[in-house]
């Protein structure tokens, strides 16, 4: 039986680039303040921490609607926003783009 390959790492500043510009919840970022402005810093971690999730989520075969109600939650929920008119499309929109990014993964040889 052959090994199994490693898993894909994933090329954050992609991810960063697809679910910044399209999951901001908050409001952080404009085209001025982009997420590689040194004042993004404070809390790329918890955006990267969710945006990583949904990736993952993605590449272990969840459904869609699993990924986008996580999204959802995080937003209304964890970060205590609720739910606006547009919280449910602004997910579809990361997870389809994370689905159609074949830039997003690298995959390497052990």
């Amino acid at each position: 039986m052959a090994p199994d390959s490693p898993p894909p790492k994933i090329k954050l500043s992609r991810l960063r680039d697809i679910g910044w510009s399209l999951w901001d919840p908050i409001g952080l970022l404009s085209p001025e303040r982009l997420w590689e402005s040194d004042d993004c810093r404070a809390f790329a971690d918890e955006y990267d921490s969710y945006l990583l999730e949904v990736a993952d989520q993605l590449r272990r075969g969840a459904s869609d609607a699993e990924v986008v109600g996580y999204l959802a939650q995080i937003e209304a929920e964890h970060m205590g926003l609720g739910t606006s008119d547009d919280t449910i499309l602004r997910a579809h929109s990361v997870v389809n783009a994370i689905r159609a990014d074949e830039s997003l993964w690298s995959h390497t040889a052990r």
